[in-house]
């Protein structure tokens, strides 16, 4: 009987640090949301460091991310096209690659990506300022270090998941006309016509919603995460690994809604 309650004792614990995890996210989400909107965001100094984060989370990228999906884009879009002409399902294939490479596939890679590459060495990077007292010392010279530090970081992560989903939708809808139909416009009413069919009002708002959500998944995660790491086991690589899990959950979460809202 003893162990019966230590042991739903702990699962209760387990439990309650779970939740209160998630409820630290949507309060940093919350704060995130209030100095985006602040005046006081908007002075020269934190414009600077806004728009600085913004430059070195998606020049650095954007280039030969969108060299890397076109590539793949490429391929997916010769093989969904070659293997519709074989079936006899030709009318089919520029439908198939829209909502498989547009609707699916893109927005989940550049959140991915810009994961590891922006806004998990950001999480790092924060959670080693937090670990060596800096942005106590900020908060002491009266410097808000969420404004300061937390912010640009956060909205550098939403607009290169952002950007690099919308310049990589864009590029593959280009190339799967040039796959089908050539450098010719013989093709292009079609082709407008299949693209509206797939992007209706409500595609287009979740697709929207879908970007976003994935925008602010990648972002927000590491950075709660680094300031608010596990109470016993303080350490970098805990902190990214537990922003790392949680991180792909939400991705997972997200992904899966977007289907049944697309597909049923």
């Amino acid at each position: 009987m003893a162990t019966w309650l230590k042991d739903f004792a702990v699962l209760g614990h387990a439990a309650l640090a779970w939740l209160a995890s998630w409820w630290r996210v949507i309060h940093l989400g919350a704060l995130m949301l209030v100095l985006a909107l602040s005046p006081s965001s908007h002075r020269s100094n934190r414009r600077l460091a806004v728009l600085s984060q913004l430059y070195l989370a998606t020049g650095p990228i954007l280039a030969w991310f969108g060299v890397l999906s076109a590539l793949i884009s490429l391929i997916v879009i010769r093989i969904v096209v070659v293997t519709a002409l074989s079936y006899g399902l030709s009318q089919y294939a520029l439908e198939m690659v829209v909502r498989v490479l547009v609707l699916e596939l893109i927005p989940l890679t550049a959140a991915l990506f810009a994961a590891l590459r922006v806004t998990l060495p950001n999480g790092a990077e924060v959670a080693a300022m937090n670990s060596r007292g800096e942005l106590t010392a900020l908060a002491r010279q009266g410097t808000d270090p969420l404004a300061q530090e937390v912010l640009p970081r956060v909205l550098a992560g939403m607009f290169a998941v952002t950007l690099l989903a919308t310049v990589s939708c864009l590029l593959t809808l280009v190339l799967a006309y040039l796959a089908v139909h050539g450098f010719t416009l013989g093709g292009f009413e079609r082709y407008t016509r299949i693209v509206g069919r797939v992007f209706s009002p409500a595609v287009a708002l979740t697709l929207a919603l879908k970007v976003f959500s994935l925008s602010l998944a990648v972002s927000l995660l590491p950075m709660a995460s680094a300031l608010y790491p596990p109470p016993r086991i303080r350490s970098k690589a805990s902190s990214e690994l537990q922003g790392l899990v949680r991180m792909f959950m939400l991705i997972l979460l997200i992904e899966a809604t977007s289907l049944v809202v697309n597909y049923y």
